[in-house]
């Protein structure tokens, strides 16, 4: 237990037992009856889910700035948020599943579009409730310009890896979000920690940024810069590791990546927004 609190962020808790068996009750639950109904994933299905995992991070910023009712904040904690959303995006999903819905469209109706419509009108509200109750003169420009250098350069490390690694292109939308998520969390903690004074909660990724910082590097272009690169890399990585996986079981295969990609995009948009409504 002592090893797994050094490896979880900062601020990582467990809810009170009583929420705690009533989250875990229900993400069986919901785990066992799409088990049981066997939905159809596809490669539309993994990146619907993406506005759910902005969501999940919209939450747990809500938590920390204290914009959630005390009844509810044991259900907003980290990590326990993430399993919150994922019992409800699951409920979606299983519901669409069981009405027969096509998996293979975004167009309405749809699995897909229905996952992803109602992860983005949800997650659209929880970044509006932070933004509400943020720090007088909220801190736009930064977060902004840390979204486009993310864009730009997830774009060429995608570009790239796809004309390098050919078979990475069976990975499609998911790959690119992978690359894309990871590219966001490497940039967002760049930004937090040169530009806006922020630090970093996770153990590993402070142990790289206190490692770039001992380089004479540091004064010029500051300690995220090696960080972005790790996380460019390891995107990269999984991404053609996973591709011969994706190919031969294509449902496991984007379920897996779709996970990878959850890793890098959560945490990047968490930053983001964290550094929008508590930059001063």
């Amino acid at each position: 237990m002592q090893v797994l609190a050094q490896l979880l962020p900062a601020g990582s808790a467990l809810p009170p037992i009583g929420y705690l068996l009533v989250l875990v009750v229900a993400f069986v639950a919901v785990a066992v009856s799409l088990r049981r109904i066997g939905p159809h994933v596809t490669d539309r299905v993994v990146v619907a889910f993406a506005p759910w995992m902005v969501l999940g991070s919209s939450c747990y910023v809500l938590y920390q700035v204290r914009g959630v009712p005390p009844v509810l904040r044991p259900f907003f904690g980290s990590p326990t948020v993430y399993l919150s959303v994922a019992t409800v995006a699951g409920a979606v999903w299983a519901a669409t599943a069981v009405a027969g819905l096509p998996a293979d469209r975004w167009h309405l109706p749809s699995i897909p579009g229905i996952v992803g419509l109602s992860g983005t009108i949800l997650a659209l509200v929880a970044v509006g409730w932070a933004l509400a109750g943020g720090a007088p003169g909220l801190t736009v420009a930064w977060p902004a310009l840390g979204i486009v250098i993310a864009t730009i350069l997830a774009v060429a490390v995608w570009s790239g890896l796809r004309r390098a690694v050919p078979k990475t292109r069976v990975t499609g939308a998911v790959g690119a979000l992978a690359v894309f998520g990871h590219t966001l969390d490497g940039v967002s903690t760049a930004v937090g920690l040169d530009v806006l004074g922020f630090g970093e909660r996770s153990p590993v990724s402070r142990a790289i940024i206190e490692f770039a910082a001992e380089l004479p590097t540091a004064e010029v272009i500051g300690a995220g810069w090696l960080f972005v690169l790790v996380k460019l890399a390891l995107a990269a990585l999984v991404v053609v590791f996973l591709s011969e996986y994706v190919r031969e079981e294509p449902a496991e295969g984007y379920l897996l990546l779709g996970a990878v990609a959850a890793v890098g995009l959560g945490p990047g948009a968490h930053n983001l927004l964290l550094f929008t409504v508590l930059t001063p």
